[in-house]
């Protein structure tokens, strides 16, 4: 079991690791598009692939956000509860998040092998298959599920979540920048 966790861990650092790179692509374009309008050069495209960067962006990251406790989660009342509530009420929410991102991993799997199978294009001025921005939709989702799924497995055998322990360390080093 150790083993997976930290091979998903690896796969779910490297999605990060790729959403922020589409946030330094979204920079570089933004910027060329912008010194191309001032030089009058056609950059209309660059909208069409840094809407598809942003989106790309936020699912690839959303796993790694969640492991480290960079995800919004409501603690307030977790925080107040002694040990074995807590425990059952961190289950119970874990629960529901894998059931709720079971059925988003589906959906974007079923929405996104549509547009492949329909063979559709993307309507802006970059035409492309629309199945291929859609596709970070679809991984994104699973490795969300994947993490959800881990915790909860963590949680059940009694251990502690990766995101109490990424808050936890923050705090222990002065930083409460997470908690405003």
């Amino acid at each position: 079991m150790a083993s997976f966790r930290r091979g998903i861990g690896r796969v779910i650092d490297a999605a990060g690791a790729l959403g922020a790179f589409c946030v330094v692509l979204i920079f570089v374009l933004m910027i060329v598009g912008g010194v191309g309008r001032q030089f009058n050069l056609r950059v209309s495209g660059v909208n069409d692939v840094v809407a598809w960067l942003c989106a790309s962006a936020a699912f690839l990251a959303m796993a790694h956000a969640f492991r480290h406790g960079d995800f919004v989660r409501v603690t307030l009342l977790l925080e107040k509860l002694p040990p074995a509530p807590r425990r059952v009420f961190e289950l119970v929410g874990l629960a529901v998040a894998a059931v709720s991102v079971a059925y988003l991993a589906w959906s974007a799997t079923a929405f996104t092998w549509e547009s492949y199978e329909y063979a559709e294009m993307a309507t802006g001025l970059v035409v492309i298959p629309i199945w291929i921005p859609q596709a970070t939709f679809v991984v994104g989702s699973w490795l969300l599920l994947a993490a959800v799924i881990d915790e909860l497995v963590t949680v059940l055998q009694g251990g502690v979540p990766s995101y109490q322990k990424a808050i936890e360390e923050r705090h222990a080093a002065g930083d409460f920048s997470s908690d405003v």
